[in-house]
């Protein structure tokens, strides 16, 4: 990092919002989309941000993966980028899963997640639905 990056974001300084993504082979998705708070200062992100399950069904954590078939870090590269988040930039993170268990069952369905960004203890609570047995989160990396 050199003299005119900015430092690593902080408590109170992200905002996390989040869009759900197209279905595809039993996949399920969701967009996070982190930006920087109204008169904070820019700062980076970087790495994964914790993910837990809310409402709907039993508490999952997402495991941290750096890609998966939703998204994530391009192929062969499992290094996290360091992302600016100000007024005109922004960050990602994919979360996915799979809709059935292995006996091909329906998993549970989820109305929110307890998302933490990268670096922070500020857990928000997002409204999001994805029916999923199992959960990974991606690092954040800047939007496509």
């Amino acid at each position: 990092m050199n003299a005119n990056t900015p430092g690593p974001c902080g408590n109170g300084q992200v905002v996390v919002d989040a869009t759900i993504m197209s279905p595809g082979m039993g996949h399920r998705g969701v967009r996070l989309n982190f930006s920087v708070a109204r008169d904070s200062r820019s700062c980076t992100l970087i790495g994964y941000p914790g993910v837990d399950t809310g409402a709907g069904g039993p508490l999952l954590h997402a495991e941290r993966t750096p890609r998966g078939y939703m998204g994530g870090l391009p192929p062969g590269d499992d290094n996290p980028p360091t992302v600016l988040l100000d007024s005109e930039h922004g960050a990602q993170a994919i979360i996915e899963g799979v809709a059935f268990n292995s006996d091909g069952n329906q998993c549970a369905t989820y109305t929110d997640l307890r998302v933490t960004a990268p670096n922070t203890t500020d857990t928000v609570t997002v409204i999001a639905r994805i029916d999923s047995c199992h959960l990974q989160i991606h690092p954040v990396t800047a939007p496509q």
